[in-house]
């Protein structure tokens, strides 16, 4: 990890069924720079975050809270940390599926 990394990644929703992975500041720079410019409102403050950890003023912690504050609010936030039932069903058989 070096020091533009985030501790743990934030989730975010693109479109219907994608989830984008945001783990880093050149992620979340890439993101914001992407968001579209009629709905950069005063939540957009999350890239100034960005580069005042970018630039060493705050810790990367805040830049990765302010992103994460700023997905929450445009309600693209993703929680990950409940894993879908597929994933933790018990296998049997060869194939893990039961019939």
């Amino acid at each position: 990890m070096n020091d533009r990394t985030f501790d743990r990644p934030v989730f975010v929703k693109r479109g219907e069924f994608m989830v984008e992975e945001i783990e880093c500041l050149a992620d979340a720079f890439e993101f914001l720079q992407e968001w579209p410019k009629n709905r950069r409102g005063p939540i957009f403050d999350a890239s100034r975050a960005c580069q005042r950890a970018y630039d060493g003023q705050v810790p990367i912690s805040v830049a990765r809270e302010a992103f994460a504050g700023f997905a929450r609010s445009a309600k693209i936030l993703e929680d990950v940390s409940a894993a879908m039932p597929w994933m933790t069903a018990p296998k049997t058989g060869r194939g893990g599926v039961t019939a």
